[in-house]
């Protein structure tokens, strides 16, 4: 496969010394996206190597953070990848001038010509693979304005009062983008910010700090916004605990949702796999609620199976008609939705007395879940009918992000704010 000349007014490369002479080798040349400003990939041993390979150009890395030290850790998933998001939300900006990432194949690199050659390595059991260190900048714009070496210190300005979300997954962007970076924060995740505070800066190489800034915005605004809005509903709705949805942005599920528990409301099922939640096409499809659940208590015992199981209601009889086949019967239920049993009113009040009677007659026998209808000016009211959960949709489908800059020139930046009342 063809390589790339570099261009060389515009990019540096530096490489420590290569492994071992010892290794088998079989020399080839692949095509090379250009690098982030700063990475650094720490080649390790063979049982666990580190290095760079054109299968994964567009891909980064992911730097561990350790989750002890957040404020608020993220929901566990068992498949969800974070650090393939964080790799595509800046290979997105990147695009073809884009990142490259470590996958197994062990290689070494070195320029020849011009070109950047990559070699395949066949290394022994307990063979060394050194530091490599590769340094191309690759944001247009900065290679026009902003020399290479230039240092800079950026805050973070929010621009609306509400809660802060995002910052540990802000490090571990930064900490991708270019690892030199010196992050300082004077907020956690979860606190609240007012306009024209100064709640966070970082230092280090003016391309890296640039080249991250608006992934790293677009993160913690849409977490900020979530959690903001999270926080007010679940005070509001105390005793009742928020929950939000699957109605999360495509590919952001798990960023939503550890919005959500920052902001200090609880996560619904995470998927299609870790809660049985019969709804209304499956009680459709099933014929009737009760063959609904019936099913699904067959379905667990069969597969030695044990889960939560919710099952939606959105009649009365529909209620009467399950807590009977639950009387009667051993089931695996475990929380009720009663759905749209809030009915609004004219005056943009709700008429709740439908739903308290639902939870009088479950009667605390299962958890319960009020659902639709659910707004800010809503929620006190559904609270006080003695529901356990109250599910919001509009946490993550209609959020309104927070505004938060990250500037270099805090001063100016205040100053325009003041002007348009964004400080």
């Amino acid at each position: 496969m063809p390589a790339i000349t570099l261009p060389t007014a515009a990019s540096s490369c530096s490489f420590h010394r290569p492994v071992a002479a010892s290794s088998r080798s079989s020399s080839f040349l692949l095509p090379l996206r250009l690098l982030p400003c700063s990475v650094h990939a720490s080649l390790r041993s063979s049982n666990r190597i580190m290095a760079v390979s054109a299968s994964d150009a567009g891909r980064i890395p992911f730097a561990d953070v350790p989750v002890e030290s957040m404020a608020v850790k993220p929901p566990s998933h068992p498949t969800y990848d974070l650090k393939a998001v964080i790799a595509l939300a800046l290979s997105e900006d990147a695009g073809d001038r884009g990142l490259l990432s470590p996958s197994p194949l062990p290689i070494r690199i070195y320029l020849e010509s011009g070109i950047i050659v990559l070699e395949r390595l066949e290394l022994q059991e307990n063979e060394m693979l050194h530091q490599i260190s590769i340094e191309i900048a690759r944001d247009v714009t900065c290679l026009a304005t902003v020399p290479k070496d230039m240092k800079a210190e950026a805050h973070f300005i929010a621009k609306d009062n509400g809660i802060v979300a995002g910052i540990s997954l802000a490090e571990m962007i930064f900490n991708e983008v270019d690892p030199s970076l010196k992050v300082q924060w004077f907020a956690k995740d979860g606190d609240h910010v007012c306009k024209g505070m100064q709640f966070g800066k970082v230092y280090g190489c003016a391309h890296s700090i640039i080249v991250a800034e608006r992934v790293v915005l677009n993160f913690m605004q849409r977490m900020s916004g979530i959690a903001t809005l999270t926080k007010a509903m679940a005070d509001a709705a105390h005793p009742a605990c928020i929950l939000e949805t699957r109605k999360t942005a495509p590919g952001l599920r798990l960023v939503d949702k550890w919005a959500v528990l920052i902001g200090g409301g609880k996560n619904h099922r995470l998927g299609l796999f870790d809660m049985v939640m019969i709804k209304d096409n499956h009680i459709t499809i099933a014929g009737g609620v009760m063959n609904a659940l019936k099913s699904v208590d067959q379905y667990l015992q069969q597969k030695n199976l044990e889960m939560p199981v919710e099952v939606e209601t959105r009649t009365l009889e529909e209620l009467e008609e399950l807590l009977q086949y639950a009387t009667k019967n051993k089931t695996s239920l475990t929380r009720i939705m009663l759905d749209n049993m809030i009915v609004p009113l004219p005056n943009g009040d709700v008429d709740v007395s439908m739903l308290k009677d639902a939870v009088q007659l479950i009667s605390g026998k299962f958890e319960t879940e009020a659902s639709g209808n659910v707004t800010i000016d809503t929620v006190k009211k559904i609270g006080e009918t003695g529901v356990t959960y109250i599910s919001s949709g509009a946490l993550t489908h209609s959020v309104k992000a927070l505004d938060i800059s990250l500037k270099i020139d805090t001063e100016l930046a205040l100053q325009v704010g003041l002007r348009t009342n964004r400080a």
